[in-house]
Protein backbone atom coordinates (compact mmCIF):
# COMPACT_ATOMS: atom_id res chain seq x y z
CA UNK A 1 0.00 0.00 0.00
CA UNK A 2 1.44 3.34 -0.99
CA UNK A 3 1.46 6.03 1.66
CA UNK A 4 1.92 9.76 1.72
CA UNK A 5 4.86 11.10 3.65
CA UNK A 6 3.32 12.54 6.78
CA UNK A 7 6.44 14.45 7.82
CA UNK A 8 5.59 17.65 6.02
CA UNK A 9 6.39 19.64 9.13
CA UNK A 10 10.07 18.63 8.92
CA UNK A 11 12.56 19.88 6.35
CA UNK A 12 14.16 16.65 5.11
CA UNK A 13 16.69 18.34 2.85
CA UNK A 14 20.45 18.00 3.03
CA UNK A 15 22.77 17.57 6.02
CA UNK A 16 20.21 15.77 8.14
CA UNK A 17 20.30 13.14 10.87
CA UNK A 18 23.79 11.73 10.72
CA UNK A 19 24.08 12.31 6.97
CA UNK A 20 22.27 9.28 5.59
CA UNK A 21 22.71 7.99 2.09
CA UNK A 22 20.44 5.69 0.08
CA UNK A 23 21.00 2.04 0.90
CA UNK A 24 21.20 -0.76 -1.61
CA UNK A 25 18.75 -3.65 -1.52
CA UNK A 26 19.58 -6.64 0.64
CA UNK A 27 21.03 -9.93 -0.33
CA UNK A 28 20.30 -13.12 1.51
CA UNK A 29 21.63 -16.43 2.55
CA UNK A 30 22.20 -18.44 5.66
CA UNK A 31 25.38 -18.61 7.65
CA UNK A 32 28.45 -16.65 6.69
CA UNK A 33 31.88 -15.95 8.07
CA UNK A 34 32.09 -14.74 11.65
CA UNK A 35 34.72 -12.16 12.57
CA UNK A 36 35.24 -11.19 16.21
CA UNK A 37 36.38 -8.03 17.94
CA UNK A 38 37.19 -7.89 21.62
CA UNK A 39 36.63 -5.29 24.29
CA UNK A 40 37.96 -4.88 27.79
CA UNK A 41 36.23 -2.97 30.51
CA UNK A 42 34.89 -2.97 34.03
CA UNK A 43 32.86 -6.09 34.69
CA UNK A 44 31.34 -4.87 37.95
CA UNK A 45 27.95 -6.41 38.23
CA UNK A 46 24.99 -4.24 39.01
CA UNK A 47 21.75 -5.38 40.54
CA UNK A 48 20.53 -8.92 40.47
CA UNK A 49 19.07 -9.60 37.07
CA UNK A 50 15.33 -9.45 36.66
CA UNK A 51 13.38 -12.18 34.89
CA UNK A 52 14.53 -10.69 31.58
CA UNK A 53 18.27 -10.94 32.19
CA UNK A 54 20.78 -13.57 33.15
CA UNK A 55 22.89 -12.51 36.11
CA UNK A 56 26.56 -12.02 35.28
CA UNK A 57 28.90 -12.40 38.24
CA UNK A 58 32.39 -10.96 38.01
CA UNK A 59 34.94 -9.21 40.19
CA UNK A 60 35.68 -5.51 39.96
CA UNK A 61 39.06 -6.20 38.44
CA UNK A 62 37.86 -8.70 35.87
CA UNK A 63 37.55 -7.72 32.25
CA UNK A 64 34.62 -8.15 29.90
CA UNK A 65 36.36 -9.77 26.98
CA UNK A 66 36.00 -12.41 24.34
CA UNK A 67 37.95 -14.10 21.61
CA UNK A 68 39.44 -11.75 19.07
CA UNK A 69 40.67 -12.12 15.53
CA UNK A 70 43.20 -9.68 14.12
CA UNK A 71 42.67 -7.12 16.86
CA UNK A 72 45.33 -4.84 18.28
CA UNK A 73 45.39 -2.52 21.28
CA UNK A 74 44.67 1.13 20.65
CA UNK A 75 46.02 4.10 22.55
CA UNK A 76 43.17 4.03 25.08
CA UNK A 77 43.69 0.41 26.04
CA UNK A 78 40.69 -0.94 24.16
CA UNK A 79 40.75 -3.12 21.06
CA UNK A 80 40.28 -2.40 17.41
CA UNK A 81 37.48 -4.32 15.75
CA UNK A 82 37.91 -6.31 12.57
CA UNK A 83 35.89 -5.01 9.66
CA UNK A 84 35.57 -7.23 6.62
CA UNK A 85 34.51 -5.50 3.42
CA UNK A 86 35.17 -8.27 0.96
CA UNK A 87 32.76 -10.69 -0.63
CA UNK A 88 33.16 -14.44 -0.97
CA UNK A 89 35.63 -14.27 -3.89
CA UNK A 90 37.80 -11.63 -2.24
CA UNK A 91 36.58 -8.67 -4.27
CA UNK A 92 35.49 -5.50 -2.61
CA UNK A 93 31.72 -5.40 -2.38
CA UNK A 94 29.76 -2.14 -2.69
CA UNK A 95 27.01 -2.12 -0.13
CA UNK A 96 25.47 1.31 -0.30
CA UNK A 97 25.30 4.62 -2.10
CA UNK A 98 26.14 7.45 0.26
CA UNK A 99 25.52 10.24 -2.22
CA UNK A 100 22.85 12.91 -1.82
CA UNK A 101 19.42 12.94 -3.37
CA UNK A 102 19.25 14.15 -6.96
CA UNK A 103 17.98 17.69 -7.40
CA UNK A 104 18.14 18.38 -3.67
CA UNK A 105 18.69 22.09 -3.05
CA UNK A 106 22.08 23.12 -1.74
CA UNK A 107 22.00 24.64 1.70
CA UNK A 108 24.82 26.05 3.82
CA UNK A 109 25.30 22.96 5.97
CA UNK A 110 28.67 22.10 7.39
CA UNK A 111 29.63 19.24 9.65
CA UNK A 112 28.07 21.09 12.57
CA UNK A 113 26.47 18.76 15.03
CA UNK A 114 28.35 15.72 13.85
CA UNK A 115 26.39 15.24 10.64
CA UNK A 116 28.11 14.91 7.32
CA UNK A 117 27.12 16.72 4.17
CA UNK A 118 26.77 14.62 1.02
CA UNK A 119 28.83 11.57 1.86
CA UNK A 120 29.56 9.34 4.80
CA UNK A 121 27.98 10.20 8.15
CA UNK A 122 30.41 11.79 10.58
CA UNK A 123 29.59 9.09 13.10
CA UNK A 124 27.38 6.05 13.44
CA UNK A 125 26.98 4.55 16.90
CA UNK A 126 24.99 1.69 18.35
CA UNK A 127 24.05 2.00 22.03
CA UNK A 128 23.62 -1.26 23.95
CA UNK A 129 22.61 -1.55 27.59
CA UNK A 130 24.72 -3.64 29.96
CA UNK A 131 21.79 -4.43 32.22
CA UNK A 132 23.52 -6.31 35.04
CA UNK A 133 26.31 -3.73 35.20
CA UNK A 134 24.04 -0.67 35.18
CA UNK A 135 25.82 0.86 32.19
CA UNK A 136 25.37 1.54 28.48
CA UNK A 137 27.98 0.94 25.76
CA UNK A 138 28.63 3.16 22.75
CA UNK A 139 29.83 1.06 19.79
CA UNK A 140 31.27 2.51 16.60
CA UNK A 141 29.42 0.66 13.85
CA UNK A 142 32.27 0.97 11.34
CA UNK A 143 35.21 -0.19 13.46
CA UNK A 144 33.03 -2.43 15.67
CA UNK A 145 34.81 -1.15 18.78
CA UNK A 146 33.50 0.30 22.00
CA UNK A 147 34.20 4.01 22.21
CA UNK A 148 32.46 4.82 25.49
CA UNK A 149 30.67 3.25 28.46
CA UNK A 150 28.48 5.16 30.90
CA UNK A 151 26.79 4.56 34.24
CA UNK A 152 23.12 5.47 33.76
CA UNK A 153 21.80 5.88 37.32
CA UNK A 154 23.51 7.36 40.38
CA UNK A 155 23.38 4.05 42.27
CA UNK A 156 24.25 1.93 39.18
CA UNK A 157 21.31 -0.23 40.19
CA UNK A 158 18.71 0.58 37.54
CA UNK A 159 18.94 -2.44 35.22
CA UNK A 160 18.96 -0.38 31.99
CA UNK A 161 17.37 -1.85 28.89
CA UNK A 162 15.65 0.06 26.07
CA UNK A 163 17.62 2.75 24.28
CA UNK A 164 16.48 5.42 21.82
CA UNK A 165 18.77 7.58 19.65
CA UNK A 166 17.57 10.98 18.45
CA UNK A 167 18.28 12.64 15.12
CA UNK A 168 21.31 14.42 16.58
CA UNK A 169 22.80 11.08 17.62
CA UNK A 170 22.31 11.53 21.39
CA UNK A 171 20.83 8.60 23.31
CA UNK A 172 18.27 8.14 26.05
CA UNK A 173 18.05 4.95 28.10
CA UNK A 174 15.36 3.73 30.47
CA UNK A 175 16.23 1.97 33.71
CA UNK A 176 13.78 -0.86 34.22
CA UNK A 177 13.84 -0.15 37.95
CA UNK A 178 12.99 3.51 37.32
CA UNK A 179 14.72 6.55 35.87
CA UNK A 180 15.70 7.87 32.44
CA UNK A 181 19.13 9.18 31.37
CA UNK A 182 20.28 11.14 28.31
CA UNK A 183 23.89 10.91 27.12
CA UNK A 184 25.57 13.15 24.55
CA UNK A 185 27.05 11.39 21.53
CA UNK A 186 29.91 13.86 21.03
CA UNK A 187 32.38 15.26 23.53
CA UNK A 188 32.02 18.82 22.23
CA UNK A 189 28.41 18.79 23.47
CA UNK A 190 29.36 17.77 27.00
CA UNK A 191 29.50 20.27 29.87
CA UNK A 192 32.10 20.93 32.55
CA UNK A 193 30.51 19.80 35.82
CA UNK A 194 32.99 17.96 38.05
CA UNK A 195 35.45 20.77 38.81
CA UNK A 196 38.35 19.22 36.93
CA UNK A 197 39.54 21.26 33.90
CA UNK A 198 38.60 19.80 30.56
CA UNK A 199 35.93 17.22 29.76
CA UNK A 200 36.24 13.89 31.54
CA UNK A 201 34.41 11.17 29.64
CA UNK A 202 34.76 7.52 28.79
CA UNK A 203 36.33 6.69 25.43
CA UNK A 204 36.43 2.90 25.64
CA UNK A 205 34.92 0.06 27.68
CA UNK A 206 36.07 1.60 30.98
CA UNK A 207 33.43 3.77 32.61
CA UNK A 208 33.86 6.73 34.96
CA UNK A 209 32.04 7.03 38.29
CA UNK A 210 28.73 8.89 38.39
CA UNK A 211 29.48 12.57 38.94
CA UNK A 212 32.89 12.36 37.28
CA UNK A 213 31.53 11.49 33.82
CA UNK A 214 30.64 14.76 32.06
CA UNK A 215 28.75 13.56 28.98
CA UNK A 216 25.64 12.70 30.98
CA UNK A 217 23.20 15.34 29.73
CA UNK A 218 20.58 14.71 32.40
CA UNK A 219 19.02 12.09 34.65
CA UNK A 220 15.33 12.09 35.58
CA UNK A 221 14.42 9.85 38.52
CA UNK A 222 11.11 7.99 38.56
CA UNK A 223 9.68 5.70 41.24
CA UNK A 224 8.11 3.17 38.88
CA UNK A 225 9.03 -0.45 39.66
CA UNK A 226 8.81 -1.05 35.90
CA UNK A 227 9.90 1.57 33.36
CA UNK A 228 10.76 0.16 29.97
CA UNK A 229 10.06 2.07 26.75
CA UNK A 230 11.83 5.22 25.58
CA UNK A 231 11.27 6.82 22.16
CA UNK A 232 12.41 10.20 20.86
CA UNK A 233 10.24 12.46 18.75
CA UNK A 234 11.86 13.83 15.61
CA UNK A 235 11.95 17.49 16.63
CA UNK A 236 12.19 20.31 14.11
CA UNK A 237 14.98 20.73 11.58
CA UNK A 238 16.62 24.17 11.63
CA UNK A 239 17.84 24.86 8.08
CA UNK A 240 20.18 27.61 9.31
CA UNK A 241 22.04 25.54 11.87
CA UNK A 242 21.54 22.11 10.24
CA UNK A 243 20.44 20.79 13.62
CA UNK A 244 17.33 19.16 14.99
CA UNK A 245 15.76 21.15 17.80
CA UNK A 246 12.93 20.70 20.29
CA UNK A 247 13.00 16.91 20.23
CA UNK A 248 11.17 15.42 23.20
CA UNK A 249 11.19 11.94 24.68
CA UNK A 250 8.39 9.46 25.36
CA UNK A 251 8.58 6.97 28.21
CA UNK A 252 6.14 4.86 30.19
CA UNK A 253 6.00 3.41 33.68
CA UNK A 254 3.81 1.04 35.63
CA UNK A 255 3.14 0.57 39.34
CA UNK A 256 1.43 -2.77 38.73
CA UNK A 257 -2.07 -1.33 38.84
CA UNK A 258 -1.91 1.60 36.42
CA UNK A 259 0.20 2.52 33.40
CA UNK A 260 1.37 6.08 32.69
CA UNK A 261 2.72 7.49 29.43
CA UNK A 262 4.94 10.55 29.85
CA UNK A 263 6.42 13.10 27.46
CA UNK A 264 9.74 14.52 28.70
CA UNK A 265 11.56 17.66 27.63
CA UNK A 266 14.55 16.52 25.58
CA UNK A 267 16.75 19.32 26.89
CA UNK A 268 16.44 18.71 30.62
CA UNK A 269 14.27 15.61 31.18
CA UNK A 270 11.43 17.50 32.89
CA UNK A 271 7.94 16.05 32.52
CA UNK A 272 5.99 18.07 29.93
CA UNK A 273 2.79 16.08 30.21
CA UNK A 274 1.49 12.70 31.35
CA UNK A 275 -1.56 10.52 30.80
CA UNK A 276 -2.73 7.51 32.80
CA UNK A 277 -4.22 4.88 30.50
CA UNK A 278 -7.68 4.14 31.84
CA UNK A 279 -8.77 0.60 31.05
CA UNK A 280 -5.30 -0.50 29.99
CA UNK A 281 -4.75 -4.10 31.20
CA UNK A 282 -2.82 -4.05 34.47
CA UNK A 283 0.32 -6.08 35.09
CA UNK A 284 3.79 -5.56 36.46
CA UNK A 285 5.41 -4.54 33.15
CA UNK A 286 2.93 -2.00 31.77
CA UNK A 287 3.96 -1.02 28.23
CA UNK A 288 6.79 -3.31 27.18
CA UNK A 289 7.98 -1.77 23.91
CA UNK A 290 7.48 1.64 22.32
CA UNK A 291 8.23 3.60 19.14
CA UNK A 292 7.04 6.73 17.32
CA UNK A 293 5.45 7.28 13.93
CA UNK A 294 6.31 9.99 11.42
CA UNK A 295 4.38 12.62 13.36
CA UNK A 296 6.02 11.82 16.70
CA UNK A 297 2.99 10.02 18.15
CA UNK A 298 3.78 7.22 20.59
CA UNK A 299 2.88 3.57 19.93
CA UNK A 300 3.30 0.87 22.55
CA UNK A 301 2.52 -2.80 23.11
CA UNK A 302 2.34 -5.04 26.13
CA UNK A 303 4.35 -8.18 26.74
CA UNK A 304 2.55 -10.98 24.96
CA UNK A 305 0.73 -8.58 22.65
CA UNK A 306 -2.62 -8.08 24.39
CA UNK A 307 -3.11 -4.42 23.52
CA UNK A 308 -1.67 -1.72 21.23
CA UNK A 309 -1.92 1.93 22.26
CA UNK A 310 -1.35 5.16 20.32
CA UNK A 311 -0.84 8.42 22.25
CA UNK A 312 -1.13 11.71 20.38
CA UNK A 313 1.93 13.96 20.71
CA UNK A 314 -0.13 17.17 20.72
CA UNK A 315 -2.74 16.49 23.40
CA UNK A 316 -1.98 12.99 24.79
CA UNK A 317 -5.35 11.61 23.78
CA UNK A 318 -5.06 7.90 23.10
CA UNK A 319 -6.64 4.94 21.33
CA UNK A 320 -6.22 1.22 21.94
CA UNK A 321 -6.64 -1.92 19.84
CA UNK A 322 -6.35 -5.63 20.72
CA UNK A 323 -3.24 -7.39 19.39
CA UNK A 324 -3.88 -10.77 17.71
CA UNK A 325 -0.37 -12.18 18.23
CA UNK A 326 1.70 -12.87 21.33
CA UNK A 327 4.30 -10.20 20.61
CA UNK A 328 7.53 -9.33 22.38
CA UNK A 329 9.24 -6.63 20.31
CA UNK A 330 7.62 -3.90 18.22
CA UNK A 331 8.54 -1.24 15.67
CA UNK A 332 7.05 1.31 13.24
CA UNK A 333 8.18 1.08 9.62
CA UNK A 334 8.71 3.65 6.86
CA UNK A 335 5.17 3.13 5.53
CA UNK A 336 3.63 3.87 8.90
CA UNK A 337 2.71 0.25 9.71
CA UNK A 338 3.10 -0.86 13.32
CA UNK A 339 4.64 -4.30 13.86
CA UNK A 340 4.19 -6.66 16.80
CA UNK A 341 6.93 -9.29 16.64
CA UNK A 342 7.28 -12.90 17.74
CA UNK A 343 7.31 -16.27 15.95
CA UNK A 344 3.86 -15.14 14.84
CA UNK A 345 3.96 -11.47 13.89
CA UNK A 346 1.36 -8.82 13.19
CA UNK A 347 1.28 -5.74 10.93
CA UNK A 348 -1.18 -3.04 11.98
CA UNK A 349 -2.50 -0.50 9.46
CA UNK A 350 -3.41 2.73 11.32
CA UNK A 351 -5.56 3.92 8.39
CA UNK A 352 -7.84 0.89 8.27
CA UNK A 353 -7.26 -0.13 11.90
CA UNK A 354 -6.78 -3.74 10.84
CA UNK A 355 -4.14 -6.41 11.42
CA UNK A 356 -2.47 -8.81 8.99
CA UNK A 357 -0.43 -11.67 10.44
CA UNK A 358 2.30 -14.11 9.42
CA UNK A 359 4.32 -17.00 10.85
CA UNK A 360 7.94 -18.07 10.93
CA UNK A 361 9.66 -15.09 12.50
CA UNK A 362 11.80 -14.68 15.59
CA UNK A 363 10.74 -14.30 19.18
CA UNK A 364 12.00 -10.94 20.46
CA UNK A 365 13.25 -7.74 18.78
CA UNK A 366 12.52 -6.49 15.26
CA UNK A 367 13.21 -3.53 12.96
CA UNK A 368 12.23 -2.72 9.38
CA UNK A 369 14.38 -1.45 6.55
CA UNK A 370 13.12 1.52 4.60
CA UNK A 371 12.11 1.26 0.94
CA UNK A 372 9.63 -0.80 -1.04
CA UNK A 373 11.83 -3.91 -0.82
CA UNK A 374 13.05 -3.35 2.73
CA UNK A 375 12.65 -6.37 4.98
CA UNK A 376 11.46 -6.70 8.54
CA UNK A 377 14.42 -8.12 10.44
CA UNK A 378 13.67 -10.29 13.46
CA UNK A 379 15.84 -11.80 16.19
CA UNK A 380 15.60 -15.57 16.57
CA UNK A 381 18.05 -17.01 19.11
CA UNK A 382 21.07 -17.87 16.89
CA UNK A 383 19.59 -16.47 13.70
CA UNK A 384 18.38 -13.20 12.24
CA UNK A 385 15.39 -13.65 9.94
CA UNK A 386 14.31 -11.31 7.14
CA UNK A 387 10.56 -11.11 6.47
CA UNK A 388 8.92 -9.68 3.35
CA UNK A 389 6.81 -6.86 4.76
CA UNK A 390 4.15 -7.17 2.06
CA UNK A 391 3.86 -10.94 1.67
CA UNK A 392 4.38 -11.48 5.42
CA UNK A 393 6.67 -14.45 4.79
CA UNK A 394 10.31 -15.13 5.76
CA UNK A 395 12.63 -14.82 2.76
CA UNK A 396 16.18 -15.01 4.17
CA UNK A 397 18.15 -15.68 7.33
CA UNK A 398 21.67 -15.42 8.74
CA UNK A 399 23.34 -17.45 11.46
CA UNK A 400 24.81 -15.40 14.32
CA UNK A 401 26.40 -16.24 17.70
CA UNK A 402 23.31 -14.90 19.48
CA UNK A 403 20.31 -12.71 18.74
CA UNK A 404 17.80 -10.84 20.90
CA UNK A 405 17.55 -7.19 19.86
CA UNK A 406 17.66 -5.90 16.28
CA UNK A 407 18.83 -2.62 14.79
CA UNK A 408 20.10 -1.22 11.48
CA UNK A 409 22.92 1.27 11.12
CA UNK A 410 23.42 4.17 8.72
CA UNK A 411 25.53 2.08 6.35
CA UNK A 412 22.81 -0.54 5.89
CA UNK A 413 24.28 -3.22 8.14
CA UNK A 414 21.85 -5.22 10.27
CA UNK A 415 22.83 -5.54 13.95
CA UNK A 416 21.72 -7.84 16.70
CA UNK A 417 22.53 -7.74 20.41
CA UNK A 418 22.47 -11.16 22.05
CA UNK A 419 20.83 -11.91 25.38
CA UNK A 420 23.64 -11.39 27.92
CA UNK A 421 26.04 -11.70 24.98
CA UNK A 422 27.73 -9.61 22.32
CA UNK A 423 26.75 -7.25 19.51
CA UNK A 424 26.90 -8.72 16.01
CA UNK A 425 26.94 -6.85 12.68
CA UNK A 426 25.67 -8.61 9.55
CA UNK A 427 26.78 -7.72 6.04
CA UNK A 428 23.75 -8.80 4.01
CA UNK A 429 25.74 -8.81 0.76
CA UNK A 430 28.50 -11.16 1.87
CA UNK A 431 27.07 -12.94 4.91
CA UNK A 432 30.04 -11.84 7.03
CA UNK A 433 29.22 -11.39 10.72
CA UNK A 434 31.51 -9.11 12.75
CA UNK A 435 31.16 -9.39 16.52
CA UNK A 436 31.97 -7.23 19.52
CA UNK A 437 32.01 -9.41 22.63
CA UNK A 438 32.82 -6.95 25.40
CA UNK A 439 29.29 -6.34 26.72
CA UNK A 440 28.22 -7.28 30.26
CA UNK A 441 24.76 -8.77 30.81
CA UNK A 442 23.50 -7.14 27.61
CA UNK A 443 19.79 -6.66 27.05
CA UNK A 444 18.59 -4.21 24.40
CA UNK A 445 16.12 -4.55 21.56
CA UNK A 446 14.90 -1.04 20.76
CA UNK A 447 16.09 1.65 18.27
CA UNK A 448 19.79 1.42 19.19
CA UNK A 449 21.07 3.56 16.28
CA UNK A 450 18.26 6.05 15.46
CA UNK A 451 17.55 4.38 12.12
CA UNK A 452 13.91 3.53 12.95
CA UNK A 453 13.22 7.10 14.09
CA UNK A 454 14.82 8.49 10.94
CA UNK A 455 12.50 6.61 8.60
CA UNK A 456 9.38 6.17 10.75
CA UNK A 457 6.25 6.85 8.74
CA UNK A 458 8.06 7.78 5.53
CA UNK A 459 10.80 10.17 6.59
CA UNK A 460 13.70 10.12 4.11
CA UNK A 461 16.58 12.40 4.99
CA UNK A 462 19.13 13.13 2.29
CA UNK A 463 22.77 12.64 3.08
Amino acid sequence: MERTNVMTNFKWIGCVALGLGAFAGCGGGSGGEVVSASGTGNADTGPAASSETTAASASASASASASASDTSPDSSGGSSGVVTDTNADGAEGAKFDVGGLPDAPEIPCTNNGGKGGNGDPDFSYLWAANSTQGTISKIDTQSVTEVGRFVVRPDSNGSPSRTSVNLEGDVAVANRSGGVTKIYALEDRCNESNGTPGIQTSTDANFLPWGEEECIAWYSPFAYPSQRPVAWTQGEFNINTCRYENANLWTSGSDGATTDVLLLDGEDGAVIDMVTLAGFPADYYGIYGGAVDGEGNFWGTKLGGVMLVRVDVDDLTYQTWPVPVGSYGMTVDSEGYVWACNSEYGRFDPETETWATGNGGGYSGCMAETGEDGLLWMAASNQVIGVDRHLLTPVTSFNVPGSYGISIDYYGYVWTVAYSGGAHRIDKETGVVTSYNGLVGAYTYSDMTGYALTYAGGGFPSG
